[in-house]
């Protein structure tokens, strides 16, 4: 027998019912917005602006998982850090209804920042300073640790162990992510001594809405600990020489609230490397959620394995560059 689709149910009246088990009067407006992890919409509410509720993916988290997050926000908004966190409403800003596990947010709009711009990579540099001042003043008990093992073995071996792979190139994928991780692993040995805190964990510009010359964190679903580099190497594009500017660009900001440990500059690569097998392990894991088949229909294709065969060449070569050099 087939297991229910994760999100099986959650249909548009029990999103206004979840809403309204609160207090609140929803006007019937609902309308989907875009994630695939969990189930976000924008629910109009009749007697104020509408909010956006969030509704988690199951088994994913633990409970006491995700009040971490919404604590970790709720800490940063105490900062005067823009981010985006949930409301609390009956005491909790952690709701059950009908089996399911949600919160509530207010709107929040904006757009992506700029890429490659000086004056926002230094304002984001200043607001990543603050956010990581803030994050190396506690500890995650119940969230994930960014390591090695969780985020390149594991989706290896899922990758392997369920077949993914066409026949024709398991064995050559096999070997270049071996030689992959045991890259990424002495990459990681030789930073052994960097501090570790916690951090917004998938800060990419997708994640960032900008707005009235102020950045905006939204999206704290993946805060885990890790080096300080994670939150923001993906905002860095174009050459080696271009990253390298504007790293600068970054560091001139963030140092004005943080120091920050130069050799971590050195896990950037290993890092992406990290992003693309945990990537392609996510989409397989996920592959049971219809809506994954309709969002990467490319991605059982042999074809796309293929490409991601070369990637992990590539990856494998870009390991043995020069690290990003700073201006």
């Amino acid at each position: 027998m087939t297991a229910p689709a994760p999100f099986d149910g959650l249909l548009p009246d029990v999103i206004v019912d979840a809403l309204e088990s609160l207090g609140l009067h929803c006007d019937g407006r609902v309308l989907a917005l875009n994630s695939f992890e969990n189930r976000v919409f924008r629910v109009g509410l009749e007697d104020d602006a509408p909010l956006v509720a969030k509704f988690y993916r199951p088994h994913r988290w633990s409970d006491a998982a995700i009040l971490e997050e919404h604590a970790f926000a709720a800490e940063l908004r105490a900062a005067e850090l823009s981010v985006v966190a949930p409301l609390t409403f009956a005491d909790a800003t952690l709701h059950r209804y009908e089996g399911f596990r949600f919160a509530l947010y207010p709107m929040q709009g904006g757009h992506a920042p700029e890429p490659g711009d000086k004056a926002t990579l230094i304002h984001l540099g200043r607001a990543l300073g603050r956010l990581h001042a803030v994050g190396a003043n506690g500890a995650f008990v119940h969230r994930p640790r960014l390591d090695v093992a969780r985020f390149g073995h594991d989706p290896v071996d899922f990758l392997l162990d369920n077949n993914w792979l066409p026949p024709e190139i398991e064995e050559n994928f096999a070997v270049l992510a071996e030689a992959l991780l045991e890259t990424i692993e002495d990459a990681f040995a030789r930073t052994r001594h960097s501090a570790t805190l916690r951090l917004h964990g998938d800060c990419h510009p997708g994640n960032l809405l900008w707005r009235d010359g102020t950045a905006h964190f939204v999206d704290l679903d993946d805060a885990l600990t890790g080096p300080a580099i994670q939150d923001l190497w993906m905002l860095l594009s174009g050459d080696a020489s271009a990253r390298g500017q504007q790293l600068g660009w970054l560091l001139e900001g963030y140092e004005v609230f943080r120091p920050f440990d130069r050799s971590e500059i050195a896990l950037v690569e290993p890092l992406r490397a990290l992003r693309l097998l945990h990537y392609h392990a996510w989409i397989a894991r996920r592959w049971h959620d219809p809506a994954f088949p309709q969002a990467f229909p490319w991605f059982a294709a042999p074809r796309h394995w293929e490409g991601v065969v070369a990637q992990v060449q590539e990856q494998l070569a870009a390991m043995d560059e020069p690290v990003i050099r700073l201006p």
